[in-house]
Parts: structure tokens; C-alpha cells; sequence
């Protein structure tokens, strides 16, 4: 999205006070190594690695907008809700009021329920926008972590949406590791950047024990459903490549991941594609203005999925946006998906 040309009092004032200060006390180290920079408070200067880009932080950045609700989520399991101000998403996407950061919710600003841009981050006087590439970020909607840093806005980007060529110039094919190793190291490095590394690193500990233990519950390798992944679409369904959610949700779960050969998180396929690999369970993406309901009565109208063996038996579970993205809700959402899966007799 093209800014503007009418600039308000306050945006110059942001404007010039990038002149003087890179955003959020945060340089991207031009030798490679961590920088540094004498007298910071505690640990600082801090440097991690983000999409192939070393970025050093001068101190814990105390403004930061986030897109989306699993990037949302990420800071409010941290605790970070008071270096917050404010988070943009949609209102598709479930009910916030019933997840373990519903006070979180309740004090940091919905600054908007549109797509973010520029203008709102700078209103905001954010000094970092946490979002992903097609999770906020993008060349199209004129919003990149290269167009924030030029009004002294610093990013991080969502691991999971990282670039296969990780400079971001490259394809449009996005993701670098598996998913759940993704969100453990987007936790590592935001306890890094915060100073809350303790946090962070029980955080990890626990989602890495309850993914173990849903696991370990797991259908035997010869005996694991095939699973499909339905997020939208009926020309062509989006779903998940190797480096989306569903991929590890799906996999740790106990399940046989349909299109795990799909180096790219999420993408569209064709239906005869579908059809051959014949999953025996879908999982519809619950969120946006068409219901899990149309979806799934789409799924079971559509006459070339009639002998699909999930349609055939009736084997389409719903799972929410939010479990399926990268998130904290990512190991609660391997649990239900194992449970379900455990009643699912293939053959």
C-alpha cells in the first residue's frame, strides 16, 4: 500500500527522531559478529539471528506492534504484554476470551482488525513490528521489514514465514526448518532480545514434554492416517507444506502427513493431487468469513472427493487458525489432534 502523501504533525515527529536513533535501539551487524556498544543496562548490546539477517539490540524494545494472533500470542506467553503497544488482526479468528491470555488481551490495544501498514506502526510510535512474510510483510502492501528500518523501525519476522533463500529477495516459497522448531527458536531469540531467557527456555521445556507425551500415545509407523490439511479455497485448496503448523501438529500427532514433500509452508494444490494421495482424514483451518460448517459441506458435495476416504467415512475434524500457525497453542493442538487420530482405524 502506496503511504500517503499527507504527513501529520506526529509522523514527522516519528520521522525525525529515525534521523537520530535506529528503531528500538536495534543495528543490523554489518561484519557478522555481534556488535557492541559500551555502558548498556544488563546484557546489552544482544545480537540474534533472524531470517539470515544478525540484528544487535542496545536494549529491550518497548513499543512493539505485532500482526496476527499467533505472533500475538508468542509475546503474551513470554509475558511481554507491557512492551506491547498494541497488536492488528482480524476479529475471524476465535474466541479470545477463553485462551490463557485472555487479561493480556484485555490491556494491550487492538489497533486494528484491517491489515497492518506503515501509518499504523508509526502512529503507534512502534519501534518494532513483529509480523511474517504474508503474516503482515510484504512487497505488495508496501510493508517490509527494509521500508520500517528506512523510518526507524526495526522488524523481526515470523520464523515460520522466513524465505527459502532466507535474504528474502529470492521465490515466494517460505520456510527454513521444521514448524515446531521454528516457534522454539522464535522463542529463544525473543528471550534473548527481552532478557527473559528463563522464560523462555520453561516455555520450551514444557511444549517439548507435552508434544512427548502426545507422541508417545501415537499410532504405530504402519498403522498412522493420512492426513490432508483444508485451509480454503475450491478451484484449488491452500493447504500446508513441510514448513507450516500443520505439518509437525499433524506429524507429532500420529499422523501421515499428506503433502509433506511440498518444500513451502503454505501453498495451494491441485485436487487431483488430493484425490490420489487419498487422505483418511481432513482437518479443516477454522477461521475467516467462510465457516468450518461450508467448508465442510463443500468438502462432502464435491463430486470428484466422493471416494476420498475421509469424505467416504465421514473423518474431517476442525481444528482453529490458531493452533494450526505458528503459536503457543501449537502443542495443546498436537494433544487433541493425537486424541482424535488414536480413534481413527485405517485399512
Amino acid at each position: 500500500m502506496t503511504p500517503p502523501a499527507r504527513r501529520s504533525a506526529a509522523l514527522l515527529a516519528v520521522l525525525a527522531l529515525a534521523l537520530t536513533a535506529t528503531g528500538c535501539g536495534a543495528r543490523v551487524a554489518s561484519d557478522g559478529k555481534p556488535g557492541a556498544r559500551s555502558g548498556g543496562p544488563g546484557p546489552y548490546p544482544v545480537t540474534v539471528e533472524n531470517c539470515g539477517t544478525r540484528t544487535t539490540y542496545d536494549k529491550a524494545p518497548e513499543r512493539v506492534v505485532t500482526n496476527d494472533v499467533g505472533i500475538t500470542e508468542i509475546m503474551f506467553a513470554l509475558g511481554l504484554e507491557k512492551h506491547m503497544a498494541g497488536y492488528v488482526m482480524p476479529d475471524d479468528k476465535g474466541d479470545l476470551g477463553a485462551v490463557p491470555w485472555k487479561a493480556a488481551y484485555g490491556k494491550v490495544p487492538w489497533l486494528s482488525k484491517k491489515a497492518i501498514t506503515k501509518e499504523m506502526a508509526l502512529d503507534a510510535r512502534a519501534d518494532l513490528v513483529f509480523a511474517g512474510w504474508n503474516y503482515g510483510f510484504g512487497e505488495d502492501n508496501g510493508i517490509t521489514p527494509a521500508s520500517l528500518k528506512k523510518v526507524g523501525i526495526g522488524s523481526y519476522v515470523l520464523t515460520e514465514s522466513c524465505h527459502n533463500s532466507t535474504d528474502g529477495s529470492g521465490g515466494s516459497a517460505r520456510g527454513v526448518m521444521p514448524p515446531l522448531e521454528a516457534l522454539y527458536t522464535d522463542l529463544t531469540a525473543l528471550g534473548k532480545i527481552f532478557h527473559v531467557e528463563g522464560r523462555a527456555a520453561a516455555l520450551i521445556k514444557t511444549y517439548k514434554k507435552q508434544i512427548a507425551d502426545a507422541a508417545a500415545k501415537a499410532p504405530a509407523p504402519a498403522g498412522r492416517p493420512s492426513v490432508f490439511l483444508y485451509d480454503d479455497g475450491r478451484d484449488k485448496p491452500l493447504t500446508s507444506g513441510k514448513f507450516a503448523g500443520p505439518h509437525d501438529i499433524i506429524t507429532k500427532a500420529g499422523g501421515d502427513h499428506v503433502m509433506k514433500d511440498l518444500k513451502d509452508s503454505w501453498t495451494t494444490v491441485g485436487w487431483e493431487t488430493v484425490v490420489a494421495r487419498n487422505p483418511d482424514v481432513i482437518v479443516i483451518n477454522n477461521y475467516g468469513d467462510t465457516s468450518a460448517a461450508r467448508k465442510k459441506a463443500f468438502l462432502t458435495s464435491y463430486a470428484p472427493l466422493r471416494n476420498v476416504s475421509a469424505v467416504k467415512n465421514d473423518r474431517i475434524y476442525v481444528m482453529d487458525y490458531a493452533e494450526l500457525v505458528e503459536s503457543p497453542r501449537n502443542p495443546a493442538a498436537v494433544t487433541d489432534l493425537a486424541r482424535y487420530l488414536r480413534g481413527v482405524h485405517t485399512g
